[in-house]
């Protein structure tokens, strides 16, 4: 009888039960909803964000493509910049040709001459050179000495009026044959101040001897890391053989004539010129 009586409520319990279920079911799956559309949404912005970064980063490169294009120029017009500076600075006369080709007139004098420390002479006599080549035919004898080679100069720089006399006394003494082995005034590499003639002190100023002596074998294996070339090597078409004659002509073109078994006037001029801009360059 009592069971009956809860009938009623529990009745009312059971609908009220399923009612705030529909209410809760409704409620989720209206939550559900929004939030699966917020979630497309944030994926769309998502998205959207990725593409716009991906653009970025593409424009970023692109600018920095460009930024190292822009570098690069700069880099190649300041390079281009120092090198005609160093041009500019340099003697165009001091890879010219000279020997029957080209002439220096009575008027050259290299730019800078600099006293050839007695030591480093053949009976301490005084001679000259251009001072910026000097510190390389400084290194090249003090480093011959180091090697137990004996090594002295016996002559650098002539002016114009001192070959006119030395080929004067030559002239009287050898006549024309003087033509041989002696530069008429103004075609002389001397002139330049960057020419030197070596000598031992067994061989002295005769030179007699001096391409079968250890010093000559030195200077044919290591004369061109200091940018010295022998000018008229055997069979040249302008003197006689002279092992004791070297010329500076720098590092760079020193070390091409040597591992192309080149010499010096085997070379087109114009070839040669391009190496103006590393004339001073200690490599």
């Amino acid at each position: 009888m009592k069971n009956t009586a809860l009938l009623p409520y529990l009745t009312i319990i059971c609908i009220l039960a399923l009612g705030f279920g529909a209410y809760r079911y409704y409620s989720l799956s209206k939550n559900y909803e929004q939030t699966t559309t917020e979630v497309q949404k944030l994926n769309s912005d998502l998205s959207s964000e990725k593409t716009q970064n991906e653009n970025l980063l593409m424009q970023l490169n692109e600018q920095k493509n460009v930024n190292d294009s822009v570098v690069g120029q700069i880099a190649s017009i300041t390079s281009t910049v120092v090198g005609l500076a160093k041009l500019n600075q340099t003697d165009l006369q001091l890879l010219a040709q000279y020997s029957k080709v080209y002439f220096l007139n009575e008027h050259y004098v290299p730019r800078e001459l600099s006293l050839i420390d007695p030591k480093y002479t053949y009976n301490k006599q005084e001679d000259y050179f251009h001072a910026k080549v000097l510190p390389f035919l400084l290194k090249l004898i003090g480093d011959a000495r180091r090697a137990n080679v004996p090594l002295e100069i016996i002559s650098a720089y002539r002016s114009f009026e001192s070959q006119t006399a030395l080929k004067s006394v030559y002239k009287v003494t050898f006549g024309t044959g003087a033509n041989q082995f002696s530069a008429d005034q103004g075609y002389s590499e001397h002139q330049l101040g960057t020419a030197v003639d070596f000598t031992t002190p067994k061989v002295g100023a005769t030179f007699s001897g001096f391409s079968k002596t250890e010093t000559f074998k030195w200077l044919t294996e290591h004369a061109h890391k200091y940018g010295f070339i022998l000018s008229y090597p055997s069979n040249n078409y302008y003197y006689q053989f002279e092992p004791w004659h070297w010329r500076f002509v720098g590092v760079a073109l020193a070390m091409k004539l040597y591992n192309d078994k080149m010499s010096f006037y085997d070379l087109d001029q114009r070839e040669i010129n391009r190496y103006l801009i590393k004339f001073f360059d200690p490599d």
